[in-house]
């Protein structure tokens, strides 16, 4: 995998109760938690970090840093990939409004007039 890579989100997320979930703007009772490690990646894929920073930082939260952080996050971010949860850029991603902040720190009225203006279709849930 290549480290300098950007990683950002595709889909909409809410983090409630410590769970990260993806969610739809328009039914969010009807979520999909994501696991302990997919949730943080998608939490953290804001287009402007690189998959080296999100290793660097992730190892930072260890006193050591497990040996098999780099495979775990590895297999992560292929998953999300595979299920277009998240996607990878060579450049860094300015992410739209509804894609920037958990859907509960967001407008929800903006966010939806901005789906509709462009287009955005979700997928995921």
């Amino acid at each position: 995998m290549d480290n300098t890579q950007y990683f950002c989100r595709t889909g909409i997320f809410t983090r409630n109760n410590g769970q990260v979930a993806l969610t739809n703007i328009h039914r969010p009772e009807k979520s999909a938690a994501l696991d302990g490690w997919l949730g943080i990646v998608v939490s953290l894929a804001d287009g402007q970090h690189t998959i080296e920073m999100l290793l660097d930082y992730l190892a930072g939260q260890y006193p050591q840093a497990p040996d098999n952080l780099k495979k775990t996050l590895y297999s992560v971010i292929e998953r999300l990939v595979e299920g277009k949860i998240i996607r990878l850029s060579e450049e860094a991603v300015s992410l739209p409004y509804y894609l920037s902040a958990p859907l509960e720190e967001l407008d929800v009225a903006k966010a939806k007039k901005l789906i509709e203006e462009d287009g955005y279709i979700q997928s995921n849930t």
